[in-house]
């Protein structure tokens, strides 16, 4: 079988891609074409999966009630999690904006099925937890593939879980690996707006330790 290789400049355009793969939080309201999401949504079916048990569930967040539930959940989490800064990080914090969910035109709960079938559990008996770094990873190829074709992404990690998974009525086996906002951003930016705003710096190198 001969090696698939590929060329520089699709090399230079794939690093290009994954410096230009921001966690976006400021949307344009200007809607996504159906079929644009669904070829980016069509990137979870080409994710490595534990024992090919594809154990990610996705749930569109379309309803007036359930986007009211999830930013509700969103602004409560997020006036505790202050209480958890003083001085000058509290003020820093204050002002960051953590949540596209009042513009994004799109968003999605995804959640990982801990109790699936598929698979039969090749895999996942001694580390379990493996079904829910699948669904990370097919999260990851959308993320890249919803960049490619010019939209963004915000992962909304300041939730309570368990409140959500109540609002989005979700059976008891699932575990919510995030909440997702998906539109056009305002800007784009090779900086992370953390790294920006003086939240917290990039390390310069990746540290390798040998055994």
């Amino acid at each position: 079988m001969r090696v698939q290789t590929f060329s520089e400049d699709f090399r230079t355009q794939l690093h290009l891609l994954m410096r230009l793969r921001r966690d976006v939080r400021r949307f344009r309201t200007d809607p996504v074409d159906e079929a644009v999401l669904a070829r980016c949504l069509d990137a979870f079916r080409l994710a490595p999966s534990v024992g090919l048990s594809e154990p990610w569930r996705v749930i569109r967040v379309d309803s007036a009630e359930a986007r009211a539930a999830a930013l509700k959940n969103f602004e409560t989490a997020n006036a505790e999690a202050l209480t958890g800064y003083s001085g000058d990080k509290a003020r820093l914090y204050s002002r960051l904006k953590l949540s596209g969910m009042q513009d994004a035109p799109v968003q999605l709960a995804v959640y990982c099925d801990d109790a699936t079938d598929k698979g039969h559990g090749l895999g996942a008996g001694t580390m379990p937890e493996m079904r829910r770094y699948s669904v990370v990873t097919a999260i990851t190829l959308f993320w890249l593939s919803l960049r490619a074709e010019g939209l963004g992404l915000g992962w909304v990690s300041i939730l309570d879980p368990d409140q959500l998974a109540r609002d989005l009525a979700v059976p008891g086996d699932w575990r919510l690996i995030g909440y997702f906002c998906v539109g056009w951003p305002q800007e784009v930016s090779e900086t992370p707006e953390l790294e920006t705003v003086g939240w917290e710096s990039r390390s310069p190198h990746l540290m390798i330790e040998t055994r």
